[in-house]
Formats: C-alpha cells, structure tokens, sequence
C-alpha cells in the first residue's frame, strides 16, 4: 500500500493513464483525480475510468491531492505552475514526468519549501513494463523518493539516479523505446526481403527482441556473455554481427542516445 491518500494528476495524456492504471490494477487504496484541458480526452478518461475523478481545472486537481504528479508536455511546465503556485504547498508531494525540467526550475516557480521529484518514464508503462528513472529536488527526502519508486513499480521497473543523469536517462530509455520499434521493424523488413510473409516477420521480429531482453534481465548476464553464446565460430551470426559493424551499428546507436540527450538538455535550458 502506498503511503498516501490522494493522487492528482494535471494532464492526462498516456503516461498519466498509464500510472493510474497501474495503480487501479494494484488496488493500492488511493483515490485519484485527473485534470484534462480537452473535452473528448476527459470523456474518454471517465468512461475509462468510472472510479477516477475527471476535471477540467488543473488547480482544482492539485488543490484535492496529497501528490500531484506534472504529467504536461514541457512546453508547457511554465504556464502550468503559474496556475498551480497558489494551491502547491510544502506539505504536498510534486512528482513530474516532464522531460528536461528540472526540479530546481519548478521549485522556483512554486511556493517555497515544495517537495519535487522529477522522474523520466517511457511508454511501455503503458502495459505494466516501464522503465523509470527518479530523483529529488533540494526539499524532497528519502520517503519521498522511496513514494516514488513505488508509484512508478506499478508500472514497470524504477530506480533512484543524480538529477545531473536525467538528461542522459531521458536520452536511453524515455526515448529508447522509438529505436527499439525501429530495430524490430528493420529486422521484420529484413525477413520480408528474404523471402518471409509480412506476418510471420513481424512475430519473429517481435518475439526475438522480447525473448533477448527478457535473457538479459532474467539471467543477470552480461550482453556480451549472452551474444557469445548464440555466436558460432564461422556461423551465420558472426556474419550478420560483421556487417552490422561495418554498417557502424553501434556507434549509430550511441550517436541517437547522445542526440536525444542534447535534446533533453535543450529543453532544460528553455
């Protein structure tokens, strides 16, 4: 059971769906509300969601919560907490999902003294299979990091970082889930230019990159260990892995995360 009564959530795109339905699929005993600014999306929120309170104010949900988690675009973070100063007082805990804001930036924009936590989610919460990324502002303590992490466990794995790896967490595994569907739909291609059936490469496409990650976190082996093994001395692996290097696979790899960091950092300097 998480240590909370009340949880508000300003914005209700997916990442905030994704949470609330983690923490309705656990049954964890919190009440939520959600402010949404477009009409259809609330609709679709309170049919989705009859036991969740759907709003349209922003100040009204954070003024109801004990948490209030900043699940808006970061464009617009600075509008936001200017609606949102008056009713955020130290004795409520701020979890933010927005990418590139730092808690030092919403912590100026609020009343003094505010908890904040930022995190960096991705996507696949939206399944139950997250990877998140927290850390705390100058106010924020250990039990509310720890809060946190519970939250985000219902949707996935969470872990602690230093704010000044967040850049480089939203770079890796808030953007990483766009270039694993690039390498599945690459490798799916692949099958379908050597002869297979668009469905069958999809599956195998699919299911070969589920069944390798699950490998890596199940087995607690290294990636390199793992990839020996599947790799035969003069076999049809090597030969693939050679001309992914000759194709700079890696490098290309490291260069996308790095330009997604340099993103994130940009946004934190806007």
């Amino acid at each position: 059971m998480l240590n909370v009564r009340k949880i508000a959530f300003v914005g209700g795109g997916n990442m905030a769906e994704a949470i609330m339905r983690g923490l309705l699929r656990e049954d964890v005993g919190v009440g939520i509300c959600v402010a949404e600014i477009m009409p259809a999306r609330r609709d679709e929120l309170s049919a989705r969601f009859p036991n969740v309170r759907v709003v349209a104010d922003a100040a009204e949900a954070a003024a109801w919560g004990d948490v209030v988690v900043l699940a808006v675009k970061p464009q617009h973070a600075a509008g936001v907490l200017d609606l949102l100063e008056q009713v955020i007082t130290p004795k409520k805990l701020v979890i933010s999902i927005m990418a590139g804001i730092t808690t030092t930036k919403i912590e100026e924009n609020l009343q003094p003294g505010c908890r904040v936590i930022r995190s960096m989610p991705n996507t696949p919460a939206l399944i139950g299979a997250g990877a998140t990324a927290v850390c705390g502002g100058r106010k924020s303590s250990e039990s509310d990091l720890d809060l946190a992490r519970q939250l985000f466990s219902l949707t996935g794995s969470a872990v602690s970082v230093d704010e000044k790896q967040m850049d480089a967490v939203t770079g890796l595994s808030g953007s990483g889930p766009a270039y694993v569907f690039t390498f599945i739909e690459a490798l799916a291609d692949a099958g379908v230019k050597n002869g297979l059936t668009r469905e069958v490469a999809a599956r195998l496409a699919a299911h070969t990159v589920l069944g390798a990650a699950r490998m890596v976190v199940e087995t607690g082996e290294h990636p390199t260990l793992l990839k020996e093994k599947v790799t035969s001395p003069g076999g049809t692996t090597i030969a693939g892995l050679h001309a992914l290097e000759n194709g700079g696979f890696r490098g290309t790899v490291m260069n996308g995360v790095e330009a997604a960091c340099n993103r994130s950092r940009e946004l934190a300097g806007k």
